[in-house]
């Protein structure tokens, strides 16, 4: 579908049931006027990763004191912390304000959103009800006409990988642990008086902390309770579920991410049911 002539704003008001694949109207569009190419993510079916470059912007400092400096920087960083690749094997596009845009395959299980600042400092995302400007379009920066080129070498759209999934899909309410009326998070399933009683502790201890401490207190507090998880005395979904509801506050503040939680979540989890706590039952 066209976008305005060196503009990211699709021409046609509601353009996501516009975009077609029509050689015809495809034709009329751009047969006299030479308007910039928008592409409907879930029409396409993809998710498009919008990585920035900084412009002058400090980075927060969990970024900027491991180098980084783009949010192309932020990605591989994030990636490096889970023990996977940087997802850069995929079709690429420079942007001409010094970005780039991944394209991946929407997942074919759930409808990810369009998100800011979710996954990390700089990188927003496009995929449902969300549009990006194809390569070949052009923008004008600092008085020039840039265009969007495409990066080489020239490959295939990649699946988006399931940690980015992962980290995109945000928790069903039905999923989530319960909260009483003082704002206590428990097990949504029972649990013994000990497992309860360790997941309201560690979790008041994760929503108090302060920044520059958060990641500790929460891989710390994810490790007790995986121990817990390791005695099988509280199940592994519920320490997940608790502990990432009692983050939640925390993103968007100091440049904290859904994506960061999790990762801390996990790694902790994963360490403390490789060393489980013996637990009597009190209850």
């Amino acid at each position: 579908m066209p976008a305005g002539v060196d503009s990211k704003i699709p021409l046609f008001e509601g353009w996501d049931s516009v975009a077609t694949t029509s050689e015809e109207k495809i034709s009329v569009w751009w047969a006299r006027v030479p308007y910039n190419i928008a592409i409907s993510c879930r029409a396409a079916g993809l998710v498009v990763l919008d990585l920035d470059a900084a412009h002058g912007e400090l980075p927060p400092a969990q970024w900027a004191r491991r180098g980084a400096r783009h949010g192309r920087d932020v990605l591989r960083l994030l990636a490096h912390d889970l023990g996977e690749p940087d997802p850069v094997h995929t079709y690429r596009v420079w942007t001409p304000s010094g970005g780039e845009h991944r394209y991946f395959q929407a997942p074919h299980d759930v409808a990810l959103r369009n998100t800011v600042g979710a996954l990390g400092w700089h990188i927003d995302t496009r995929a449902q009800h969300g549009c990006i400007i194809a390569a070949g379009s052009a923008l004008r920066v600092a008085g020039k006409r840039r265009l969007y080129r495409l990066a080489q070498p020239l490959l295939p759209v990649a699946p988006l990988p399931l940690w980015i999934v992962t980290a995109l899909t945000p928790p069903r309410a039905a999923d989530l642990p319960a909260r009483t009326s003082g704002g206590v998070i428990l097990p949504a399933r029972r649990a013994t008086a000990y497992a309860a009683a360790a997941v309201r502790g560690e979790t008041t201890k994760v929503r108090e902390a302060r920044p520059g401490t958060r990641a500790h207190t929460l891989f710390v507090a994810a490790i007790k309770l995986g121990q817990i998880v390791g005695s099988r005395w509280l199940d592994e979904r519920d320490a997940v579920d608790a502990l990432l509801a009692a983050a939640a506050g925390h993103e968007g503040v100091n440049g904290w991410t859904y994506a960061e939680s999790l990762h801390h979540i996990m790694n902790g989890i994963a360490r403390g049911i490789r060393e489980p706590r013996e637990v009597l039952d009190i209850a």
